[in-house]
C-alpha cells in the first residue's frame, strides 16, 4: 500500500509539475498584460500633463521636430543646428550663441567685419609702388640673369628676335652659324647684351631689340609725314593701332606711289637717308616720247639742277606703247624732287612715278595701301646695307 500510494502520489506530482505549466504561462501574460497596463499607465500620465498644462496655460515643450532653428539676425550658434554639439558654457561666463561685443558683426551672423571699399587713388598709388619696387629690383640685378650672370642667354635673345623657337635657335648654334662681335659661337649657355652685344646670323645682323620695321605702299595723294596739321591723309594714318612711335625713312612726293619704309630704329633710319653709304632707290616713271638714245647716258653723266648736279646710277626703258615709255631710273641721292626734275630737266616730263625699292627691300606684288612688316633677313640686309 505504501508503496502504491507512493507511486499514486508521484504520478500527481507529476501531473501537478506539468500543470504549472499553464500557471506559469498565464503569469507571463498576466506580465505582459501589466508592461502594457504600465505603458497604457504612462501615456495616460502624458496625457493628464498635457491636460494640466493646458488648463494653466503654460507653453509646452516642444518636439524636436517642431523647434524653430533661427540662424542670423538671432546669432544662434550651432548647438541649435540640427546635428549640432550641445551648448557648453563659453569661458569668461559669456553665453553660447551671444553675439561678439567687439567690431559690428556682418548681416550673416558670421563675426566677419565689411571692410569698406578703398578710393581708387590709393590703389593708384599702391600700384605705382610696386612698380617702382619691382623696377628697382631690375636695376639692382643690373641686367643678371635667373642664375645669378651677365646677361641673356643667346637663344632666348634669338627666338625673341623671331629667328624661330628656342629649339630652332640652339640648332643655329650648334651649326655655327651664330656670331657675336665677329667671333662664331661654338658652345650653348652663352649669354649676351641685347643692348651692345653685335649678333648675327648667316652674317646678317639680328635686331635683338624690340625694333619694328614695316613697309608701306604708299597711295598717291598721301602726305609723308606722320602727322598733317590740316587733316591731310598721312602716314600715321596706317600705324594709328601702334603703342610703339614709328617714323618714316626718308619722303616720297604726295603724288609719288610706291615704297617708303617705317621703324623706330633711329639709327638705322639715319643711315639709310645719309649719302655716304649710298643707299640706292628704284622708281618707274611714265613719261611721253620719243625718247633720244643718249637719254640714259646723259642721265649718268649728271643733270644740273638748281641745287646742283644730280646723277643716276642706272637707266633702261621698261616698256614702250607708241609715245608712251616706262622707264626706270636708280639714284643713291635723295633730294627733294629729284627724279622729276631731273627728266623733266632732260625735256621728258613725269606723268606717273613709283618708287620700287629701297635698297634690298623690293615692293614686289604689295597691294597700294598695304602695310607690311619686314621679316629678319630683310632686316639683317637692310642693317648690312649700312654696315650696322
Amino acid at each position: 500500500m505504501r508503496s502504491s500510494d507512493r507511486n499514486s502520489g508521484g504520478n500527481r506530482s507529476s501531473r501537478g509539475g506539468s500543470g504549472g505549466g499553464p500557471d506559469r504561462r498565464g503569469g507571463g501574460s498576466e506580465r505582459r498584460g501589466g508592461g502594457a497596463d504600465r505603458r497604457g499607465g504612462d501615456a495616460g500620465g502624458r496625457g493628464d500633463a498635457d491636460r494640466r498644462g493646458d488648463g494653466q496655460n503654460r507653453p509646452s515643450k516642444p518636439r524636436p521636430e517642431e523647434r524653430r532653428y533661427d540662424v542670423g539676425s538671432t546669432g544662434q550658434s550651432g548647438a541649435n543646428k540640427p546635428g549640432g554639439m550641445p551648448r557648453t558654457k563659453a569661458a569668461g561666463g559669456a553665453k553660447p550663441g551671444s553675439r561678439p561685443t567687439g567690431p559690428k558683426a556682418s548681416p550673416g551672423g558670421r563675426g566677419r567685419r565689411t571692410l569698406p571699399a578703398r578710393p581708387r587713388e590709393l590703389d593708384a598709388q599702391i600700384e605705382e609702388r610696386n612698380r617702382e619696387r619691382h623696377a628697382g629690383k631690375e636695376r639692382a640685378a643690373g641686367g643678371r640673369g635667373g642664375d645669378g650672370q651677365e646677361g641673356e642667354r643667346l637663344q632666348k635673345v634669338l627666338a625673341r628676335a623671331g629667328m624661330g623657337s628656342r629649339r630652332a635657335c640652339e640648332e643655329l648654334i650648334e651649326q655655327h652659324r651664330v656670331e657675336v662681335n665677329g667671333q662664331i659661337v661654338t658652345e650653348q649657355g652663352m649669354r649676351v647684351d641685347p643692348e651692345h652685344d653685335e649678333v648675327k646670323v648667316d652674317g646678317l645682323t639680328v635686331a635683338t631689340q624690340s625694333y619694328l620695321f614695316f613697309a608701306l605702299n604708299k597711295p598717291a595723294g598721301v602726305v609723308s609725314t606722320m602727322e598733317d596739321p590740316d587733316g591731310r591723309q598721312c602716314l600715321g594714318d596706317y600705324v594709328t593701332n601702334r603703342e610703339t612711335r614709328l617714323f618714316h625713312v626718308g619722303r616720297l612726293d604726295t603724288e609719288t606711289e610706291g615704297l617708303i619704309l617705317l621703324t623706330n630704329h633711329g639709327e638705322l633710319a639715319h643711315r639709310l637717308t645719309h649719302p655716304r653709304y649710298g643707299v640706292k632707290k628704284t622708281y618707274l616713271a611714265a613719261i611721253q616720247g620719243p625718247l633720244p638714245r643718249d637719254l640714259g647716258k646723259q642721265l649718268k653723266n649728271g643733270i644740273e639742277l638748281e641745287d646742283g648736279w644730280a646723277k643716276a646710277d642706272h637707266f633702261r626703258i621698261v616698256q614702250n606703247t607708241g609715245k608712251n615709255y616706262l622707264v626706270e631710273v636708280t639714284l643713291h641721292e635723295g633730294r627733294k624732287h629729284i627724279v622729276r626734275r631731273m627728266l623733266a630737266e632732260a625735256g621728258f616730263p613725269v606723268d606717273k612715278l613709283v618708287r620700287t625699292s629701297f635698297g634690298p627691300i623690293p615692293l614686289g606684288d604689295q597691294k597700294s595701301g598695304w602695310l607690311r612688316r619686314l621679316t629678319n633677313t630683310e632686316v639683317g640686309m637692310l642693317m648690312q646695307e649700312v654696315e650696322l
